[in-house]
């Protein structure tokens, strides 16, 4: 029966992805929604534990994929007031929001601090599935800031949300301490196993299918387990880690793109109907009262106070300031961080999981829904361009591909100028690899011996599929052995490429000799009578 329902949940949360990038609702808000009106009919779910478990671990999906998307050249411009926002910002915001629920909603001044911090950071998945699914190409560089501000927030939320925690327990430790552990072992070690890592990707060879993605799983899992253990900030070594990797290039990287946007989508859909059984539709209809008047604080007064205050030396326009201040959209690292609470023990007076639920839910609600309106009223759309350019994983899976050979010796290209190239076909010369150093291949550059020359253009893939064949050689074939040239052409085929174990792939030409076990991809124009174990790609 479990399985049933979640097959049916899936085929929900899909439908749902579809109305959220066609209408710009944020797919937080659909998914809770989804998990809320199952707990409705009926489906009981109240293991806070087993949640706090999944959250830490979809949270570390999405803070490292959402570094790994972060297209850096474009928010470097902004990285300045994108830190600020996510440091100074946050705390500013939760201060705010705390005072608020002390001297208004009459919390304990410890409890209205944990609901600020619980809620100080504003949520990625719901600012980028707005951003990308409106197209919401934002004037002044406001689109890569919020990017990378929603990106990287959560782990100030998160240091801020286990200071308090410990103040409200009595715990033994010293706040400035355990801040300044948080950071910079944070940094330190994001950075240096993000070198690491880095580094590894580059000499090591991981062809085979879905490997690279084991490989970055690997990563994420050291990485977080490594920073938490020194007592560190796990989730912002994995946002470093997401960055740095995700803004180099190495063989498997499209692999990558591909399995974690499917990945983050099933942890974020998991998480967010999680979050949603887990709620409790009475409990969450008697805090609402409580959630709107925190929401609607933040949103006209702590938000917009944290923004125009710390962007004040920015010189930022004044519409620019309204769009970023409306885009501090509450969401998943929110409840995620109230559940964690819930699970450590303490002794709260007031319901902290439903009322940070319902500021989420209603924030993703309005602020979500207003952004495309807001972005239109105060001229903030640039229609000469596309957000999508922001996104590393976007531009991952362009249909763009590279080719790279070199310039034999003897060759005819040997002293030929870029621009005197006969490109016959639709590829540019992307650049040149000469001696360990890259040269622009600007049109007077002289080709030479032994250049490595890399070619790009759009890459295109038979869509009927019925012409490539993939072929292993087995023991005692005909082609076991042979060379290429001496192949009899019986049919008009050409080798495309020979995948030999334990080897990178190879462009093979006449001289290239087969051998058992290779796995070639061959271009028939006509069906072979006889092909041993051919199977269609």
């Amino acid at each position: 029966m479990q399985y049933l329902i979640i097959g049916v949940v899936l085929i929900l949360a899909l439908i749902a992805i579809r109305i959220s990038n066609k209408h710009g609702i944020p797919s937080l808000l659909l998914f809770i929604v989804l998990g809320m009106a199952f707990g409705a009919i009926g489906l009981e779910f109240d293991d806070f534990v087993f949640a706090d478990n999944f959250a830490t671990v979809a949270l570390m999906v999405i803070m490292f994929y959402g570094g790994f998307g972060t297209n850096w050249s474009m928010v470097k411009p902004v990285a300045k007031e994108a830190i600020i926002l996510s440091s100074l910002g946050v705390f500013a915001t939760a201060i705010l929001t705390g005072l608020f629920c002390h001297y208004v909603l009459a919390f304990s001044m410890l409890e209205g601090m944990l609901i600020g911090s619980i809620v100080g950071s504003t949520d990625y998945a719901s600012v980028s599935n707005i951003l990308r699914s409106k197209n919401l190409n934002l004037k002044y560089n406001t689109a890569p800031l919020l990017e990378l501000e929603s990106g990287s927030n959560d782990p100030t939320a998160y240091t801020m949300t286990m200071v308090v925690l410990s103040l409200i327990m009595g715990t033994d430790v010293s706040v400035p301490i355990l801040i300044l552990s948080q950071i910079v072992v944070g940094l330190a070690v994001g950075f240096l196993l993000a070198w690491v890592i880095g580094k590894l990707l580059i000499y090591i060879n991981l062809q085979s299918d879905g490997l690279y993605a084991v490989f970055m799983a690997a990563a994420m899992l050291i990485t977080y387990a490594a920073a938490d253990l020194l007592d560190g900030n796990g989730y912002l070594s994995l946002y470093i880690l997401g960055i740095y990797l995700g803004n180099m290039e190495f063989k498997g990287k499209r692999d990558v793109v591909f399995f974690y946007d499917g990945f983050s989508e099933i942890m974020q859909i998991g998480l967010f109907f999680l979050l949603g059984l887990l709620s409790n539709l009475h409990d969450f209809i008697r805090a609402l009262p409580v959630s709107a008047a925190i929401m609607v604080f933040m949103t006209l007064l702590a938000r917009p106070l944290s923004v125009y205050g710390l962007m004040l030396p920015f010189r930022l326009k004044g519409n620019q300031l309204k769009m970023i201040s409306l885009a501090g959209i509450r969401g998943a690292a929110a409840i995620a961080f109230a559940i964690m609470a819930v699970n450590s023990g303490a002794y709260f007076s007031v319901d902290v999981y439903h009322i940070v639920f319902g500021i989420c839910v209603l924030s993703s609600l309005v602020q979500g829904s207003l952004m495309p309106v807001g972005a239109k009223r105060w001229d903030m759309l640039d229609p000469s361009d596309t957000v999508l350019k922001t996104f590393n994983y976007y531009l991952d899976k362009a249909n763009l591909g590279f080719f790279e050979t070199r310039i034999k010796k003897g060759g005819k290209h040997v002293g030929t100028k870029v621009k005197d190239l006969n490109m016959e076909f639709d590829f540019i010369v992307a650049k040149i690899e000469r001696d360990g150093k890259t040269i622009v291949p600007r049109g007077e550059v002289i080709f030479e011996e032994d250049d490595i020359v890399v070619l790009s253009g759009e890459t295109h893939f038979d869509k009927s599929g019925q012409n490539l064949i993939e072929f292993t050689i087995p023991e005692n074939h005909e082609w076991a052995g042979a060379y290429i040239r001496d192949l009899h052409p019986s049919h008009d085929r050409l080798i495309i490429t020979v995948q030999r174990k334990g080897s990178d792939l190879i462009f093979p030409d006449g001289n290239t000799q087969l051998l058992a076990h290779d796995k070639v991809v061959l271009l028939e124009l006509e069906k072979p009578d006889e092909l041993i174990d051919a199977e269609p790609l």
